[in-house]
């Protein structure tokens, strides 16, 4: 199996979500089988706030690793946790094998904090007692919760300064947001390099859940798009995958060395863009391998 630190840049990674309920698996791996077949460089899996898909994200994770041979990226949420709770599942994850955690704070839940408040918190456990690699999410257009982009790049250099290893974006539908943060974070002494998510646009409703809920600002020609065709489920969705596209090709050539598509568990929107990108990954991969 490949190691995803090793594969030559740009890289290309997916995100997928365990069912909610025990026993209801088998659509997950009618998705895993066709996104294997994009030959992808990393799956993550995320993490629920309990119970089965919990369970389930250390399960999948491992079996797409055996199974497909991908490597995988598995969340992992500290919200809630005690330091023996949380070895215990960091133990899990290292005897089935799985080498990267993306560490993240969790929603706060009324049983409040434990031993962990913040994801810099887990990040400091995991590093000074594992070998995991680990990931660490970032906001271009800042936290929801930050009061300002400037703190929340300072949090996040704190973070850094712990030893994370890979920076995951949250959704954004600006780039130039997205190339200004890049900017200012170099200037703050974060060298970590950077995967950037992207979550293509399916229906207008989901366009309104997911900005609503990470405070993602959503572009004029977003909500051009959304109201002339949210009507049409068929059409938004292909006006999402040229979106999409569009968004990505763009990254990649102003240098992102890293694409994260948060593929909701749709692979065929999934494939539809990595078709529309591929020759793009695909000479650049050979650009930086010949210039190695």
């Amino acid at each position: 199996m490949k190691n995803f630190f090793d594969v030559t840049k740009p890289t290309l990674s997916f995100e997928i979500f365990p069912p909610k309920r025990e026993g209801e698996l088998e659509s997950v791996w009618t998705t895993v089988g066709a996104l294997s077949c994009l030959d992808p460089d990393l799956i993550s899996v995320t993490y629920g706030a309990g119970g089965s898909s919990r369970r389930n994200t250390a399960d999948i994770a491992e079996r797409i690793m055996t199974d497909y041979g991908i490597p995988t990226l598995a969340h992992l949420t500290c919200i809630g946790a005690s330091k023996s709770e949380m070895t215990d599942i960091l133990d899990n994850l290292a005897s089935r094998g799985i080498e990267n955690i993306l560490a993240l704070r969790g929603d706060m839940t009324e049983e409040g904090t434990k031993d962990f408040t913040y994801a810099s918190d887990l990040i400091k456990f995991i590093k000074q007692n594992y070998d995991f690699k680990v990931f660490a999410a970032c906001y271009p257009e800042k936290h929801i919760e930050a009061k300002t982009l400037e703190k929340d790049i300072e949090h996040l250099k704190e973070k850094c300064d712990l030893g994370v290893d890979m920076l995951v974006t949250q959704l954004f539908f600006d780039n130039d947001n997205f190339l200004r943060f890049r900017d200012k974070i170099a200037r703050a002494g974060i060298t970590c390099p950077i995967d950037v998510g992207i979550m293509p646009l399916s229906s207008a409703g989901q366009l309104e859940r997911m900005c609503k809920m990470c405070g993602a600002q959503i572009p004029a020609k977003i909500s051009k798009i959304a109201e002339a065709y949210g009507h049409n489920a068929m059409v938004i969705k292909e006006a999402g995958i040229m979106y999409a596209t569009e968004q990505i090709s763009e990254l990649l050539s102003e240098g992102v060395t890293g694409i994260h598509l948060y593929t909701m568990n749709k692979p065929d929107i999934a494939e539809a863009i990595c078709r529309n990108i591929r020759s793009i990954l695909s000479s650049l991969k050979v650009r930086k391998s010949e210039n190695k």
